[in-house]
């Protein structure tokens, strides 16, 4: 059986800035699935060498499973920081993967794995014009793990002005979904909710993100976390009725088959299949 990484059902990511280290630990320990240790926006120009050094002397002290959970955002690559991410990358062995940010082709991607071997998994951050257009190729491009939706870099490159609900970007979310499947990867990774402040903006926000098909986002603050969780969560009325249908489909083998129904309603191989996605999301 091929082994799952383990960060293909994370569906907590927390964002920790690379120059504060006493940060780290407190990330690792916040509850979330997966740690992103950025070196791009949240890192000011003069202090992305000492961001580098700061995870270099963290990554020494980390077990196996932590450095599995740990991504590192690289700076983009159209920069002179970019490069020296990439010749510093071989350094962090067992890293869990490479979040790339304003991907725009598959080229961009073999550009950061030939740098850290064929082992390492990235994430593209979808964020900009091109990167929406080359989608299908960036997603099917070898060693990709999941996409990532920066849906704030990418309203910017735009020049949208989208509404407190995004209508605006339901398309754009759409696309990463249909992409993801087409591509055989897992759901993809939505983009961040600003506010550290109010937990129900951030529910609603994840759960649209579910709506849609995603099955993660990104997150900037620990308090998100529980919120994210719950909207990834089936409740425990979609975990009974899930439970309820199996059961009676097992019930109806072993009397030879057949149609059935559960609370009324025709069981059919879609709904199957939704009451097993459900159970796996447990």
């Amino acid at each position: 059986m091929t082994e799952i990484h383990p960060l293909a059902r994370a569906c907590t990511f927390l964002f920790a800035p690379g120059h504060r280290p006493e940060r780290f630990e407190k990330a690792l320990h916040s509850g979330a699935d997966a740690v992103i240790l950025d070196l791009e926006d949240a890192v000011p120009l003069s202090d992305k060498a000492a961001a580098r050094d700061a995870i270099s002397h963290a990554w020494r002290g980390w077990s196996s499973a932590q450095r599995a959970r740990v991504l590192l955002r690289i700076n983009a690559l159209n920069t002179d920081d970019a490069a020296d991410d990439l010749r510093w990358l071989p350094s962090l062995q067992g890293l869990g993967a490479v979040m790339v940010p304003k991907a725009q082709s598959a080229a961009d991607l073999a550009r950061v794995s030939q740098a850290g071997g064929a082992q390492l998994s990235l994430l593209p951050l979808i964020e900009t014009a091109r990167g929406l257009s080359a989608l299908n190729e960036i997603a099917q491009a070898p060693q990709v793990l999941r996409l990532a939706l920066g849906h704030l870099d990418l309203q910017a490159d735009l020049g949208m002005v989208c509404g407190a609900d995004e209508a605006e970007l339901g398309s754009v979310r759409l696309d990463l979904v249909v992409a993801s499947r087409l591509a055989d990867l897992p759901p993809p990774i939505d983009g961040v909710s600003t506010s550290t402040q109010d937990m129900a903006q951030v529910l609603s926000d994840a759960a649209r993100s579910r709506r849609f098909g995603f099955f993660a986002k990104l997150c900037i603050h620990p308090a998100q976390l529980a919120p994210v969780r719950e909207a990834f969560t089936p409740t425990a009325a979609q975990q009974d009725w899930a439970h309820r249908v199996l059961a009676a489909e097992a019930a109806e083998a072993a009397a030879g088959g057949g149609a059935f129904s559960v609370d009324g309603k025709m069981v059919d191989p879609p709904v199957l299949k939704l009451a097993r996605q459900i159970l796996s999301q447990v």
